[in-house]
């Protein structure tokens, strides 16, 4: 008899147990996963119930792409259940708080990592474009005149007088020269455009040559109402070497680029990348 009570005993608080279990997301079907949504919603503290409303939308939402985690809006159990019943079927409140928790931190994990290979990314092409920039310098242009000159005969033929030393330890074979011509008390340039100049037998290191430049008479430059004051500003954009191959040509940073680089620095400028997981 004493047995029998004992056993009704323990059966009865198995039972207490189970039923007193925290209630779990069931997605087997839409009216269920609607029941249970709600049955666990108001099963917990009400503190936790915002938390609870947030996460269930934050593990919804992982399913798409796009969506920004963390500001996620409250859904209702409907749309929960269509979009995430494989991730949460079974789960208690407490445990959709956790795993919302858990790809909140991964999802953070995997933009810092992103966030430090473009910074990688960024700082390597600015120092590259740096580097290049220096060497290029090293080839210089030393003076640069532009003037109408009269050929035998008789036709107007225009000229730019172009002088420049090679401080570099490679030979030069061509330049790429952006030039502008202006006057005073005219704001539109005369001649604002980009060409090439192919040197004869090239110039060798530490070699200065002077040559004068024949540009069509018939395009911008041979314009005759170009006044005799104007000034010519020649830059440097490229160089190729002897076998006719581009030389400290890395690009430099975009403004889109310099702006990112900024903003990233300011985030992550104590990291390093390459150590940084």
């Amino acid at each position: 008899m004493w047995s029998l009570l004992r056993l009704s005993a323990l059966s009865l608080t198995t039972l207490m147990i189970a039923g007193c279990s925290d209630p779990k997301i069931d997605t087997s079907s839409m009216p269920a996963a609607v029941v249970s949504v709600e049955k666990v919603r108001d099963s917990l503290p009400a503190y936790k119930r915002d938390e609870f409303d947030q996460a269930l939308t934050i593990i919804a939402m992982s399913s798409f792409s796009g969506i920004d985690l963390l500001n996620a809006q409250r859904m209702n159990a409907a749309e929960i259940a269509e979009s995430a019943n494989a991730y949460m079927h079974g789960l208690t409140g407490d445990e959709i708080i956790e795993r919302a928790d858990k790809m909140l931190r991964e999802r953070r994990a995997r933009e810092r990592e992103q966030a430090l290979q473009t910074l990688d990314r960024l700082e390597t092409k600015q120092a590259r474009a740096e580097h290049d920039q220096q060497q290029r310098a090293q080839v210089s242009i030393e003076s640069a005149d532009y003037y109408i000159s009269t050929s035998p005969y008789g036709a107007f033929e225009p000229v730019i007088d172009l002088q420049v030393t090679n401080g570099s330890d490679q030979e030069v074979s061509e330049l790429f020269l952006h030039g502008v011509l202006t006057s005073p008390g005219r704001e539109t340039a005369w001649v604002d455009e980009t060409f090439y100049y192919v040197i004869a037998g090239g110039l060798a290191p530490g070699e200065t040559a002077q040559w004068s430049l024949a540009p069509n008479r018939f395009g911008p430059w041979g314009n005759d109402q170009i006044p005799r004051d104007s000034q010519l500003t020649l830059t440097l954009l490229g160089i190729n070497n002897a076998q006719g191959e581009p030389l400290w040509n890395s690009p430099s940073l975009s403004e889109n680029e310099v702006a990112k680089l900024e903003a990233l620095r300011a985030e992550y400028g104590g990291v390093n990348a390459h150590t940084a997981n």
